[in-house]
């Protein structure tokens, strides 16, 4: 005799596996400030800008270090050391400064709109990029800023769907 799998045993009793029902945990006192800290929309613009300057920091030294002087004849090598090290110093408080403020500015338009508009969405990507893209690029005039606020609006709607995939 055979015995079916899905079919009770002799006993009446199912002998499947039943799933573990975890109980509900609330969050601790020290949960709840740290979340209600990272809520702040200065704290999460200012770590934002930190962290973009961090990676602008690194970003600048590695291309800085890919850049070939002009001068290698003209050069000793010691004189080309030094040229390098400067070079990529110079490259990468250049980049520092640029992530940071890009870092600062989305994320603090970002927390603005999402607070504003008590939702979280894809709206709030675009017009976060849209703000910081024109802001970065306002310099060069109202369609350089239109641009960039375009640009920016799309590259963020890109990075945040292919974020949401692989969350």
């Amino acid at each position: 005799m055979t015995s079916n799998p899905d079919s009770e045993s002799p006993s009446g009793q199912d002998h499947s596996p039943k799933p573990d029902i975890e109980p509900i945990r609330l969050p601790t006192i020290e949960e709840i400030r740290g979340q209600d800290i990272w809520n702040n929309c200065a704290v999460r613009s200012i770590v934002s800008g930190i962290m973009g300057g961090g990676l602008g920091l690194f970003m600048g030294l590695f291309l800085g270090s890919l850049d070939n002087p002009i001068l290698q004849e003209e050069m000793s090598g010691k004189q080309q050391l030094i040229f390098q090290a400067k070079h990529m110093a110079r490259r990468s408080w250049s980049s520092c400064k640029a992530f940071a403020v890009m870092g600062l500015i989305f994320s603090a338009s970002e927390c603005i709109v999402e607070k504003a508009r008590a939702k979280h969405d894809i709206t709030n990507t675009v017009v976060a990029g849209c703000v910081t893209g024109g802001s970065i690029s306002a310099r060069g005039g109202t369609k350089a800023a239109c641009a960039g606020c375009a640009g920016f609006a799309a590259f963020s709607v890109v990075i945040e769907k292919f974020m949401e995939r692989h969350t």
